[in-house]
């Protein structure tokens, strides 16, 4: 497992947006080369009508509480990677169903859907996560085979956790406790995203 401190000195969710953007950067450019990731946070409303309109047009407030990006393999070129999942604090989710499809053309953007994550998921996936903070993950002696990441960014920027599991489908070279880490981290992010449900 590969932890990246994020900089909470600061105590801004831009600041730690960017730390995690960078942690998805270095994350790709370890396995497979150099890429980018983006997690945009708005400009903030500038009168009452702005906040209404806002609340009710979009999920995105602030930072989110979860990002989960999946890089493929072979992806290694490529500089479009955006999260498939965020997910905030209150549940409102945004989900990128084709940000990691083989058949999305790097010039596309990837489709955007509004909705919510189950307040159990979300409260089951903190102390999951936090306890995979802990964890070794193993990291296999190949190359861009993929890159699967957990950011989880509550307001205690201390707190913090980014979790990559590198090469996700390969397991030679791993030892037991590595795998049923592994094994734990697939069902964590997998239960997060199935969890969502689109608006209506």
């Amino acid at each position: 497992m590969r932890r990246f401190g994020a900089t909470g000195q600061f105590g801004q969710h831009p600041v730690r947006a960017a730390a995690a953007a960078l942690a998805t950067v270095a994350a790709f450019t370890l396995t497979c080369g150099i890429a980018t990731a983006e997690h945009p946070v708005p400009a903030g409303p500038t009168s009452p009508s702005d906040t209404a309109t806002q609340a009710s047009a979009t999920p995105i407030a602030a930072q989110p509480l979860f990002i989960l990006t999946s890089m493929p393999g072979g992806w290694f070129e490529r500089t479009d990677i955006r999260p498939v999942l965020e997910v905030h604090d209150d549940g409102r989710a945004v989900k990128r169903p084709d940000a990691a499809s083989p058949d999305r053309a790097p010039d596309a953007a990837p489709q955007q859907v509004n909705g919510t994550v189950p307040k159990d998921v979300l409260t089951a996936a903190i102390s999951e996560v936090q306890a995979l903070a802990t964890v070794d993950m193993g990291t296999p002696n190949v190359t861009d085979q993929g890159t699967m990441i957990i950011d989880f960014l509550p307001q205690q920027s201390a707190e913090d956790a980014h979790l990559i599991v590198y090469a996700p489908g390969v397991t030679d070279g791993l030892d037991e406790d590595q795998k049923a880490n592994r094994t734990r981290f697939a069902a964590l992010y997998n239960k997060l995203v199935d969890a969502f449900t689109a608006d209506r």
